[in-house]
This record gives C-alpha cells, structure tokens and sequence, in this order.
C-alpha cells in the first residue's frame, strides 16, 4: 500500500479515511488527507502500540486491515480487467473510454471499505421525488432536516464514504409514509458509474428494491447498469467519438461543466490510451 501523510491526496486517502469513519473516527472522507484524519491516524497509532507519527506505512496499513477484515470481502465484488474487455467489445467501445468513465465517476472503485456500494445522496432530488409522490417537502424542512431535503443542488452537506448512507437512512426516516422511503432510495446515485436510483424503471429493473440490492452484490451490476443507461439515453455514440462534452452533459446534466467532467473524462482517456 501507499504511504500516506498529511497533506497526500488521491484515491488511497479516501480508502483510509473510510476505514477509518467505519471504525468510528469522525473524519472528511475525500482525497485529501487533512487534520481529522491526521488526529485520527495518531490515536489509532496510539491505541494499537504503532510508532505515534501519522504516517500511514505498511505496519499502520497492516494493523489498520488485520482490524477490518470486512475489506478482503470488497475484493471479491470487484471487477476484472476482462469484465471491461467484454463491455467494450460488447458495445463497440474503446477500452480506455470505458475505463475513464469508470474512473471519474467513482475513483475506479464502487464499493466502500465496508463492502456497501459506493453511494452519494443528493437533497434536491429527494425534494422533487416527493413532490413526485404527492408530498410537500417544504412542510418537512426544518433545522433536523436541512442536510437532507432542500429545493436546489449543493455540495454542502455531502459526507462522502458511509456518511452518505447515514444521509439516506436520515431522508428515509423522516416520515411513516412509504413514500419518504422510496423518494429517498431513489435519490441517491450507486456504485461504480454513480447511476441515480430514480433510472430503475426506466433501466428496467422491477422496483427500486430490485435495482439497490443488485447494486451491493458486485461491480458487475454497476457495469451492467451502466450499459443499460448509456442505450437508453443513446450516449453510446457520444462515447465512440469521445465527444466528452456531450457524453458529459447526457451523463451528468448541464452542470457538468462547473464540475469539469468533460476535462476529467478526456484527461482520464488520454491516461488509460497509453
């Protein structure tokens, strides 16, 4: 494994920082390894009998797994570089547009430390799916609330790693009402090509149900989704000229250009064509 330290970035930080929050430490599951995780890596040290300096090595990364056995079992839902080959040849698709896809949407892995998919739940699309189902959300916001249902799209309350799922049983609970469970399960994007739950139906899958357990059973599921999504919203031929502009705003919407999505995908592109 990579040594970290304070101030290392990339997708190795996020892996320890969901290691780390599923142990209970209170940390920023990103790519940067900040002050909280620093803290935390120090009283982990401290707690295991390890060399207190904050450097992740190979006795802080070889103590941190033998503790989380759950992560050997992530390795088992993993895809393979045949399982790529196969979507690409199955649909006429270069290999390295495929993998940069698969990179940008979820850092190349779709699942978390402790083995649930990957997921990102998002407040404004709660909000719309309630009002989809003949509920006014609006007499559901208040202070407890706010984090999770709100009108218009923000990064501000995403937590990132298992945080998401606490995030998405916190919308489903809001209320009694089947319908809050359904809104908030369709409002989250899952696994390895973050495909938002509300696609079920049109992806066809039987129910939402159907649609998040097969999302925690193997990357496969992801790719199969993905193929799913990228036929039905004709994005394929997007993606055989690498027109990331397009592919980009069919995928991700028309904010996809404040978040660089196109630069992303064509720098991952370029990566993997070597």
């Amino acid at each position: 494994m990579k040594t970290l330290q304070y101030r290392s970035r990339g997708p190795e930080v996020q892996f320890l920082e969901e290691i780390l929050a599923s142990m209970g430490y209170n940390v920023d599951v990103s790519f940067f390894f900040g002050q909280s995780t620093r803290q935390a890596v120090l009283d982990f040290q401290k707690k295991n009998n390890l060399v207190i300096d904050g450097i992740v090595g190979i006795k802080t990364w070889t103590k941190l797994l033998a503790l989380n056995p759950q992560v050997i079992q992530v390795h088992s839902k993993l895809l393979s570089e045949q399982d790529l080959i196969n979507f690409a040849k199955e649909y006429s698709l270069e290999l390295a547009a495929v993998k940069a896809v698969n990179a940008v949407e979820s850092s190349g892995k779709g699942f978390l430390a402790d083995a649930r998919a990957k997921i990102l739940f998002e407040g404004h699309v709660f909000w719309r799916e309630l009002k989809k189902r003949g509920v006014e959300p609006a007499d559901f916001q208040n202070d407890q609330t706010k984090d999770v249902l709100y009108p218009k799209w923000t990064r501000r309350h995403y937590k990132g790693g298992a945080g998401e799922y606490d995030r998405l049983q916190k919308a489903a609970n809001i209320s009694q009402n089947p319908a809050f469970k359904e809104a908030a399960y369709r409002s989250a994007s899952w696994g390895s090509f973050q495909i938002m739950g509300y696609h079920a139906d049109s992806l066809g899958y039987d129910s939402i149900d159907d649609f998040v357990n097969r999302m925690q059973q193997h990357e496969r599921e992801h790719l199969n989704a993905f193929g799913k999504f990228l036929k039905v919203n004709k994005l394929i031929p997007h993606l055989k000229a690498k027109d990331w502009a397009k592919f980009a705003h069919g995928y991700n919407g028309p904010g996809y250009a404040q978040n660089r999505y196109d630069v992303k995908l064509q720098q991952a592109y370029e990566k993997f064509s070597i």
